[in-house]
C-alpha cells in the first residue's frame, strides 16, 4: 500500500484546510463515495495530511475539512507513515471496549465511548488498490471514529445521556455549538 510518507515535510508552507467545528452542517451529512481517484483527490489528501499533523491529530476525515466524500487520512503507527483510506468500511468487529476519545471538530473535550475492541478495515489506497487493515486499541477506535464522520455522526452522538448534557453545557459556555439534533443512539 503506497504511503504518503514525508508529505508533511514535502508540503512545507502549503496551506492547510480549516477544520470544521461542531455546529457546521457539513459534519452532519453522509459523505458520497469517491468515484474518481485523480489528481484533485491526491491534492486534497496531501493538504489533509498536513492539516492533520499541524492540528495535531492521528486521523482526519474529509467532512472535517468541508469535503463530503468518503475518505480519511491517518497516521499509521506501525509504518510511521500517513495513509489514506478511500471508501472505507469495517468488515469485521469483535469485542467491546470503553475508551476516551477526542475530536478535532469538538476540541478540548474527551468523550467516553464504548466501541468494538477489534476491527478490520477494508478500503482503497491512493492508487485505487484495495487493502485490509486489522486494528485494535487506538488505531481501531480511530478507524471507527473517522468512519462515523463519513456518516455524519459525531463523538457526542455516541455518549450516554448524562455525559451528553455535560458536554453540551461546556460547548454552549464556549459558544462552540448551535442546538444539535437528538442523539440517534439513545
Amino acid at each position: 500500500m503506497p504511503s504518503l510518507d514525508g508529505l508533511a515535510g514535502i508540503l512545507g508552507d502549503m496551506t492547510t484546510f480549516s477544520i470544521r467545528q461542531i455546529g457546521d452542517p457539513v459534519l452532519r451529512e453522509r459523505s458520497d463515495d469517491v468515484t474518481d481517484i485523480d489528481g484533485a483527490l491526491a491534492s486534497s489528501v496531501e493538504v489533509m495530511v498536513k492539516t492533520m499533523y499541524d492540528a495535531p491529530g492521528g486521523g482526519l476525515a474529509a467532512p472535517q475539512v468541508g469535503i463530503t466524500k468518503r475518505y480519511f487520512v491517518f497516521h499509521d503507527d506501525d509504518s510511521e507513515t500517513a495513509l489514506v483510506a478511500i471508501n472505507p468500511e469495517i468488515v469485521e468487529e469483535r469485542g467491546e471496549c470503553e475508551w476516551t476519545e477526542g475530536c478535532l471538530s469538538i476540541p478540548d473535550i474527551g468523550f467516553t465511548i464504548v466501541r468494538p475492541e477489534f476491527v478490520t478495515l477494508k478500503a482503497l489506497d491512493i492508487d485505487g488498490n484495495e487493502f485490509f487493515m486489522e486494528a485494535d486499541d487506538y488505531m481501531g477506535r480511530m478507524f471507527q471514529h473517522e468512519l462515523d464522520h463519513l456518516d455524519g455522526v459525531l463523538a457526542i452522538d455516541r455518549v450516554d445521556k448524562e455525559q451528553r448534557k455535560h458536554i453540551m453545557r461546556l460547548l454552549h459556555e464556549r459558544e462552540l455549538v448551535t442546538p444539535a439534533p437528538a442523539n440517534p443512539f439513545g
